[in-house]
């Protein structure tokens, strides 16, 4: 069996980062971060949040498991940072939950700021309870063969994956609000997080237009979209 652990060495801007933390407190993140990458970035729609109020943004700390031989991801937290965003490429599998309570309970104490599942999470009460926020395709009480057969393999950690339809590599930044989940690669988050700002600041001014009774034609001749 086949296990990879690797560490991660991409670290986003600390400036970048907190920009995009601020971006936090507008309306909608996830969709004006899609828009300033024309679309781009967008996990399918399948993957939903437990905790719709909470948002985070925060560098991937990623995780590759088999299909049909899904185990525990424990391993991640030998190597999550505090501010990381976990996100497992569980194959989309919606019958195997990968993530529990505890594994929740164990990132708060790491400072993990979320989590991303492509695949099958349980214990949502106890998520829940515990405040810390992920998503997922599904969530179905049968858990994976680790806790009978004892094997924390096949897994790979801080590798290149896809999670719902999104190629995410360690490190590329992933933000998530109610409305869904928006990856930014790396290289270009400072580059998104300067049109971000500029198009929730023209937002804001489309706002007060509104409620000034300016017209979608006046809006549209001076904002260019509504």
């Amino acid at each position: 069996m086949r296990k990879i652990i690797n560490a991660r060495t991409n670290i986003p801007d600390p400036a970048v980062l907190q920009g995009f933390k601020d971006l936090l407190k507008i309306y909608s993140p996830s969709c004006v971060v899609a828009d300033s990458q024309e679309r781009a970035g967008v996990m399918r729609s399948y993957i939903r949040p437990l905790l719709p109020q909470k948002r985070f943004v925060g560098p991937a700390l990623t995780v590759r498991l088999e299909p049909g031989n899904q185990v525990d991801c424990l391993d991640a937290l030998s190597v999550a940072k505090a501010g990381d965003v976990i996100v497992v490429d569980a194959a989309g599998e919606t019958e195997t939950s990968i993530w529990g309570g505890l594994m929740s309970g164990l990132c708060l104490m790491k400072g993990v700021v979320g989590a991303v599942v492509d695949g099958g999470i349980r214990d949502t009460d106890e998520t829940r309870d515990l405040g810390f926020p992920i998503y997922s395709k599904s969530i179905v009480p049968r858990s994976t063969h680790s806790p009978y057969s004892g094997r924390m393999e096949p897994i790979e950690i801080n590798v290149t994956i896809q999670c719902a339809g999104i190629v995410v590599r360690p490190g590329d930044l992933v933000l998530g609000d109610e409305i869904g989940v928006v990856v930014i690669a790396l290289e270009n988050a400072a580059q998104v997080l300067a049109a971000a700002r500029e198009q929730a600041d023209k937002e804001e001014k489309t706002r007060a237009k509104i409620r000034q009774g300016k017209t979608v034609e006046e809006l549209l001749a001076e904002f260019g979209r509504l």
